[in-house]
């Protein structure tokens, strides 16, 4: 079987990588030299790339070019992890924990374990959990504007859980999914997973490129646009009232369903209303209770169309059958009584503190974040690249995601993102100026 000409310049390149002869940090050719070089078409060179970027050789840079990564391990979209006795900080994932929930969790167990017949927490709940738990997460909501029955609650064991239900009830191998062009990373491995077509829109500090949005649904059929308007993930932006409506808009002109992500919204105090208001017939709003409580409570929800809705409990039974009893018995114990709702408070005020702490650390520089927020989105300077950055601060014990993680296509922004939640705050300055001294800023 002859081998395709862009395979062979591909496997070339890609040795010479892996034996150092390209060393890390390398600008390879533009693709129009690489194509002279090599004696190969424009769009031949142009597979090359894409398949040692899809290799994790190298990584595209906007207005920049094309570089060698570094291959430590610790960039990328599932970087190594450092051992428990060389971490100083995992920077990388935001897992907020205040110190009194663990004497939450202790009484609220207690108190299951006193009331009601405890044995029914060992009986498998119906896809999408029992009407009373489901009736809760619907009071829950209204806070955030949301006024639905408890027949359009759907309960997951997560709001990952929860992406990819809706993908896989409303979505085909080869289906257009549509996304900002920086964004969640679980939604590429979530695509990948379900085939699908991972299209970019163009977006930035302020947002949204709706017009971005509007040209590619003119040139392609889009079957879902997957979007976090309220405190984004991992630019931290909340889309206007204005730009909500004109997503609900372009959603009705060219016949899209809408994923509403909104797993941080708990952060923004005062947002404008969620565009499952405004089109409330296709937008599947996705949340959970991993950020706002704990992320090993695994439990989450689906606001769902109602005509949408035995699709999904297919999908449900397909992918878990059912959440966790006791995670559910939990959550909306604590929704009834009103922890949710104090420690959704809490972290707002303790998010605040964090971001200001960050600000000092990195001010000069371009860091980007929600004021609330709990990461925060750093551009490097153009002599730091962030796969190397993010070797350097491993040597320091200290973990941190790269920009490719949440970049969709060929090219990655030259950035880190800095989660802030995890350590002590009392620590938190001395570990952003760790950050800020391994990358040579000063």
């Amino acid at each position: 079987m002859r081998t395709e000409r862009y395979k062979i310049v591909a496997d070339e390149i890609a040795a010479a990588i892996r034996a150092g002869d390209l060393p890390a940090g390398t600008r390879l050719p533009t693709h129009r030299e690489l194509a002279l070089e090599r004696g190969i078409a424009l769009p031949t060179a142009t597979k090359v790339y894409r398949e040692l970027t899809a290799a994790g050789l190298v990584v595209g840079e906007p207005g920049r070019g094309t570089y060698v990564r570094d291959l430590s391990g610790f960039a990328g979209l599932e970087p190594l992890r450092l051992p428990a006795g060389a971490r100083v900080a995992d920077l990388s994932f935001n897992q907020p924990l205040a110190t009194e929930q663990s004497e939450q969790l202790r009484h609220a167990l207690r108190d299951l374990a006193a009331e009601g017949d405890l044995g029914a927490l060992l009986l498998q709940q119906p896809p999408g959990g029992r009407t009373v738990d489901a009736a809760a997460v619907a009071t829950h909501l209204l806070d955030r504007g949301i006024d639905v029955p408890p027949g359009n609650v759907l309960l997951t064991a997560g709001a990952q859980h929860a992406l990819d239900v809706v993908l896989t009830a409303v979505t085909d191998p080869g289906s257009t999914l549509a996304a900002d062009a920086v964004t969640y990373p679980g939604l590429k491995l979530l695509a990948d997973s379900r085939r699908l077509d991972l299209a970019a829109v163009r977006c930035g500090p302020d947002g949204t490129d709706l017009e971005s949005l509007d040209r590619l649904a003119r040139r392609r059929k889009i079957a879902v646009l997957y979007v976090v308007p309220t405190v984004h993930n991992p630019l931290g932006f909340v889309l206007d009232s204005a730009a909500r409506q004109h997503i609900a808009a372009l959603a009705r002109r060219y016949d899209f369903a809408i994923i509403e992500d909104a797993t941080y919204a708990f952060l923004a105090s005062g947002a404008p209303a969620p565009i499952q208001t405004l089109a409330p017939e296709r937008t599947f709003y996705v949340g959970s209770f991993s950020k706002n409580l704990a992320t090993g409570l695994r439990a989450g929800y689906l606001v769902a169309p109602a005509a949408d809705r035995s699709r999904l409990v297919r999908a449900l039974r397909a992918t878990s059958w059912g959440t966790s009893s006791l995670a559910t018995a939990l959550v909306t114990r604590w929704i009834r009584d009103g922890t949710v709702s104090r420690l959704e408070k809490a972290r707002r005020e303790d998010a605040r503190e964090r971001q200001a702490i960050a600000r000092r650390a990195f001010e000069g520089f371009h860091y980007q974040a929600h004021p609330a927020s709990y990461s925060g989105w750093l551009q490097l300077p153009a002599e730091i690249r962030s796969d190397q950055a993010a070797h350097r601060l491993a040597q320091t014990g200290i973990l941190v995601s790269t920009g490719d993680a949440f970049a969709i296509g060929g090219t990655a922004p030259n950035a880190i993102r800095i989660a802030l939640a995890n350590p002590k705050i009392q620590e938190l300055a001395g570990l952003l100026d760790r950050c800020r001294s391994a990358l040579a800023i000063t």
